[in-house]
């Protein structure tokens, strides 16, 4: 706000931080702040802003190739503008694993492809319906291929007047380093702890330990609190997993361990990767738990549970092994490999490394 009412503001802004810190909230809300700026000519309706549907609001996300598209056809956001539409109406705060359920594609990976940076340029040369900012949100351009980044690259440096992008990113190290040298960065913090427990009392009416709990788990992230309080919640579901591996790992069950390891293979590919992230969660807390300092440890109760008898299996002769042999997992799914392969190889290296204990 300060930099519009300076007339510093830039063409290209990209808010960077991590999952659920409030980047696309922030994003959306100064869009509107553009968009019924007093110096417009014309002031829009509120009513167009609070249903996110300005005519000079543009969104742009990863997207996948249906069936029914033919094989010419490069997949654009129009193609999923109802489904976006009611995830964010819903609130700002979702993940990417959210928006690729939404669009039924958890067996795909969804990038921006060419053909948005073609609808963006369609777009944005058109004049403002309201005489003042246009307004392009992005949302993960680090998902872009590289035929659409470098048609970015090229809008960004000659933008239609009085165009603003808004980037959204979580991963700006991945984003072409001609993109990263043109925009203005602003990095969004985590959520502090008390912020998290005092919005959890306040919106959520749960009790004070619970929200501390809570808050402390979330590690900054509003939407991993919201996950927290589910009842579902698919950590619940990760949790008996991580549990059932290392318990089949000790073991040395093979024939068991197959098993699992076609059980997550079932899984999406980006579900497969929260699984991932959350078995290195885990990892970490249990490493730490061995140290008896509860300000370390972020664990929900049934968790920590898990923990007092399992702990002592993660240490120092094997720690960073774990580690290592998960953020391999990872690069391998995000690099389309054999599901069934990668995860049936982590389970037995599993064995060997909780021998090393």
């Amino acid at each position: 706000m300060q930099m519009v009412r300076e007339d510093r503001l830039p063409h290209a802004l990209m808010l960077c931080g991590p999952q659920g810190s409030g980047k696309l909230a922030l994003a959306v809300a100064f869009g509107c702040y553009l968009l019924e700026h007093p110096e417009n000519s014309s002031l829009p309706e509120p009513a167009m802003l609070r249903k996110l549907e300005h005519p000079d609001l543009h969104f742009t996300y990863p997207t996948i190739k249906l069936p029914s598209m033919s094989s010419d056809h490069k997949p654009v956001s129009a193609d999923f503008a109802r489904e976006w539409h009611e995830l964010i109406m819903q609130g700002p705060y979702f993940s990417m694993d959210q928006w690729m359920t939404a669009i039924k594609a958890e067996n795909q990976q969804a990038i921006i492809t060419a053909g948005e940076s073609d609808e963006l340029v369609r777009k944005l040369s058109l004049k403002s319906s309201q005489g003042g900012y246009k307004v392009s949100i992005i949302w993960l351009p680090e998902r872009m291929n590289i035929e659409c980044a470098n048609k970015l690259l090229k809008l960004i440096e000659e933008p239609p007047r009085q165009t603003v992008f808004i980037m959204v990113s979580e991963e700006p190290e991945k984003l072409l380093e001609t993109i990263r040298s043109r925009v203005q960065r602003i990095d969004i913090k985590k959520i502090s702890d008390e912020d998290l427990k005092q919005a959890l009392i306040e919106r959520r009416g749960i009790s004070e330990e619970n929200a501390l709990r809570i808050s402390r788990m979330a590690n900054g992230s509003w939407l991993k609190a919201i996950e927290a309080l589910q009842a579902d919640s698919e950590n619940e579901l990760f949790l008996d997993l991580y549990i059932q591996l290392m318990r089949l790992a000790y073991q040395r069950k093979i024939r068991d361990l197959r098993s699992w390891s076609e059980t997550l293979a079932g899984f999406g590919r980006e579900k497969q990767k929260r699984f991932l992230q959350y078995f290195l969660r885990m990892t970490r807390e249990n490493f730490m738990y061995n140290f008896q300092q509860p300000e370390l440890v972020y664990m929900s109760q049934r968790e920590e549970e898990f923990a007092r008898k399992f702990a002592r299996f993660i240490n120092e002769a094997n720690v960073i092994a774990i580690y290592n042999l998960a953020n391999q997992a990872i690069r391998d799914i995000g690099q389309n490999a054999n599901s069934k392969i990668v995860f049936f190889d982590f389970t037995l290296q599993m064995i060997i490394l909780l021998i090393a204990k």
